[in-house]
């Protein structure tokens, strides 16, 4: 490698990881703070930098929590694409993507989203960068096509739902109660001994039970 090469792939190497230093600095302070209190300067100095530096990467802190937001969805892409490849039938896949949900909505990123879905809905114009984001949750839903897909085909489903329809409902129904339960230590929901874990457990079976061919 030639020495001008070498010196464009440090600072191309030293840019990404300084980005990666200030998306989980602002990952931290916005699960902390809020996104609503939370200042630039409260990111720059988690990240151990200059104001002006953060600004170089992010000019606004709105495309700053855009960021965030983004980078924090990209595991989910994820693992529906890794359901979407397994060798199951549609019934198996769900039962995966629910055994995900319930050990991830102990994960502290949980709070952060869901601020973030509340700043995003409440802002008058769309978010700058908002783009990208959407664009993640475009691929997520093209992977559960390709699982509703299977439970037309394989019979996993009973034959007398509208399986598309259903699978939709109970996918985004089981994803939001498990927000909300990453949430019940601060906002009571209704009082119960009942773990989260076991909450989540129950309702995965009900579901289950009933999609059941």
């Amino acid at each position: 490698m030639d020495p001008k090469t070498r010196y464009e792939k440090e600072r191309s190497d030293g840019k990404q990881q300084r980005l990666s230093i200030i998306l989980e600095a602002a990952e931290r302070v916005f699960t902390l703070k809020g996104i609503e209190k939370t200042t630039m300067q409260d990111i720059a100095s988690d990240a151990n930098i200059g104001i002006a530096t953060l600004f170089r990467y992010f000019p606004k802190k709105e495309k700053l929590i855009v960021a965030v937001a983004t980078k924090l969805l990209e595991p989910m892409l994820d693992r529906f694409q890794y359901v979407a490849d397994l060798p199951l039938t549609c019934l198996e896949k769900l039962e995966s993507l629910f055994d995900f949900f319930i050990v991830d909505h102990n994960n502290v990123s949980i709070k952060f989203m869901v601020d973030f879905e509340s700043y995003a809905s409440h802002s008058s114009e769309p978010l700058e960068d908002i783009l990208n984001f959407n664009s993640l949750n475009r691929k997520i839903s093209r992977e559960y096509a390709r699982i509703i897909q299977n439970g037309i085909e394989d019979g996993s489903i009973r034959s007398d739902l509208p399986v598309q329809e259903t699978l939709t409902t109970v996918i985004n129904t089981f994803g939001l109660f498990s927000k909300k339960l990453s949430l019940q230590k601060n906002i009571l929901l209704l009082e119960s001994d009942l773990e989260n874990e076991r909450q989540l457990a129950i309702l995965k079976k009900i579901f289950i039970d009933y999609l059941k061919a």
